[in-house]
């Protein structure tokens, strides 16, 4: 009983620790003069996640890039060109006087499996969750081999964590937007 009551205390400290984090940043200010704004892509990502009875458990968004760290990334090569030139249907928007290519879409995932790490092997396997807050945008395909692909993750980006059970399905709400020259 012991050893229960130990390891609930270190799963209830490390979430809420874990949940925090952003917040307690977001509340610091920064005199931070490194600029995000050359990136030739911005990546704003939306995250539902609901349970097998189609509950809503969280909503996670992008972390904001100017914390300092990476929140939104992309792979810098042709092929995330040409990815999304394929991805969905393109619009032409202008945010404080630049104009981006905008497009949006949807992927989903169900947790169909208990999915476990080697890092967290002992401290999640009973309860059969798992923490994650990274999104991926990963396209395959014969059209890729041209570029010397099989596979590749063009985009990611990072949210709160979000801890996902069997059942549980995530809905991600993408859009990137690609800078015009």
């Amino acid at each position: 009983m012991k050893a229960f009551t130990i390891s609930l205390l270190c799963i209830t400290f490390v979430a809420l620790i874990t949940n925090s984090i952003p917040s307690i940043i977001a509340d610091e200010s920064f005199d931070n003069e490194e600029s995000f704004e050359d990136s030739k892509y911005k990546i704003y990502l939306h995250v539902l996640v609901r349970n097998a009875q189609d509950e809503l458990v969280t909503v996670a968004e992008t972390l904001p890039c100017e914390l300092g760290s990476y929140c939104s990334e992309y792979m810098d090569h042709e092929v995330t060109d040409y990815a999304f030139d394929k991805l969905g249907k393109k619009e032409i928007i202008t945010i404080d006087n630049i104009k981006y290519e905008k497009i949006q879409f949807i992927d989903s995932y169900g947790k169909t499996a208990n999915t476990i790490t080697y890092y967290n092997q002992y401290l999640f396997d009973m309860y059969d969750r798992e923490p994650t807050g990274r999104w991926v945008v990963e396209i395959c395909g014969e059209s890729l081999n041209k570029f010397g692909f099989e596979c590749a993750k063009i985009f990611q980006s990072r949210t709160s964590i979000v801890w996902l059970e069997v059942g549980d399905v995530t809905t991600s709400h993408w859009t990137i937007l690609k800078k015009i020259n």
